[in-house]
């Protein structure tokens, strides 16, 4: 009545390529979420003070590093995409 189905084998190699490709296509959405973080951050005081000069500072800083590590991210995957559109033979 109830028959158990093989598990489905997916070749680790095309399992990767389509993770890769995936990711490449969530890293502007990821990086866009990242990069709209620091407007949340607000506490609601309008103060210009020492603290808020602070809070500045940090934003700018993650601002900055976000960016650095979305080009990282994008340099990574689009070296992967190119290897594996050599491997399938796909024109540019």
């Amino acid at each position: 009545m109830n028959e158990r189905r093989a598990p489905l084998f997916l070749e680790r190699e095309s399992y990767r390529q389509r993770r890769a490709i995936d990711a490449a296509r969530l890293l502007p959405l990821v990086g866009f979420v990242a990069l709209c973080l620091p407007i949340l951050w607000g506490n609601g005081e309008t103060d210009a003070g020492a603290d808020g000069a602070r809070m500045t500072s940090v934003g700018v800083i993650y601002l900055f590093g976000v960016w650095i590590v979305l080009i990282g991210a994008a340099l990574v995957l689009s070296r992967r995409l190119r290897r594996i559109d050599a491997e399938q033979g796909t024109p540019d």
